[in-house]
């Protein structure tokens, strides 16, 4: 199948190598060259500017998959709609607020185009293990779109299909609520056992165990395990945590319909409390982990 990909970082890139070795005729557009040039080496054709995609085209119905920023979506997905012919098809793979999805996919079903959200997990992790898909939008594009999403889940994500406009990044807006709960939890536990009363345990032991047919096992747990095994004082992580938009965005919406989310809130605010010089054990632990299954950069020990 024809895509064209705009987006060529951590995730982006591997979404278009994946497809490409896959046998997919994939168009790689992206702000910067350096990320084409690669993409090219791993099988797909360059796109160094908007025209070139709609060149690759022609005739044929424009697929574009953006993966973009949250920030810079709304913008990028107004520019393309000023170039494109009607019935072209538009996903949104990246965190983009589900209010905000549900009123882009109106604006672009009135000029004649569509719409999917493909929320996707997997971070720099689905190369190899597949990425897990969450999607909103037609079902005429999602059943569209299934070749590419069959090749991106190999060889163990998955992908399901959630109804409206919207529900594919409100899924994963939850997921990604979730996470950070998951997360925090972890980084509780293993600071409990490093500054508790039984002085000198092993951390990464613990970890290896807990990975064993434990009910804590899981891929978060196996990045904590590996961090230990190389780091266990955690030494150069200063311990700050970024937070994103999907958890608050979450927040906001359990706070509109009086729905409590204590574990949740909780491991929002030690995020933000990170932010103000509040760090231990814990939030470099969670530093760690966003690193090893997002990439997302470390804020360096100041001590």
């Amino acid at each position: 199948m024809k895509i064209a990909i705009h987006g060529l970082g951590r995730m982006g890139s591997q979404i278009t190598k994946k497809l490409s070795e896959d046998g997919h005729e994939v168009i790689a557009h992206n702000r910067s060259k350096e990320p084409i040039d690669e993409a090219v080496d791993n099988g797909a054709q360059a796109a160094y500017e908007k025209h070139d995609v709609l060149d690759a085209f022609k005739n044929e119905q424009l697929v574009l998959w953006l993966m973009l920023p949250a920030e810079v979506i709304g913008e990028e997905l107004d520019k393309w709609l000023e170039l494109v012919p009607k019935n072209s098809l538009f996903i949104d793979g990246g965190n983009s607020d589900f209010r905000l999805t549900k009123e882009r996919a109106e604006k672009i079903e009135k000029a004649g185009s569509t719409l999917l959200d493909v929320g996707t997990s997997g971070g720099i992790l689905g190369l190899k293990q597949g990425f897990s898909m969450m999607v909103g939008g037609s079902q005429d594009g999602f059943k569209k779109i299934e070749p590419l999403l069959q090749t991106i889940s190999k060889p163990r994500g998955g992908y399901e299909h959630f109804g409206a406009s919207g529900s594919g990044h409100f899924v994963k807006m939850v997921h990604n609520a979730v996470e950070y709960g998951m997360m925090e939890s972890l980084a509780e536990g293993y600071r409990m056992l490093k500054e508790g009363p039984c002085n000198g345990l092993d951390l990464a032991k613990a970890a290896t165990v807990w990975q064993k047919a434990s009910v804590v096992e899981s891929t978060l747990n196996e990045l904590c395990r590996q961090e230990l095994a190389q780091n266990p004082e955690l030494n150069g992580i200063g311990g700050v945590v970024e937070e994103k938009g999907e958890t608050r965005w979450t927040l906001e919406v359990a706070k509109d319909i009086s729905l409590p989310m204590p574990a949740i809130q909780t491991a929002m605010d030690v995020r933000i409390a990170s932010q103000n010089g509040e760090v231990s054990f814990a939030t470099k632990l969670l530093a760690a982990m966003r690193n090893r299954f997002g990439g997302h950069q470390i804020n360096p020990d100041k001590n």
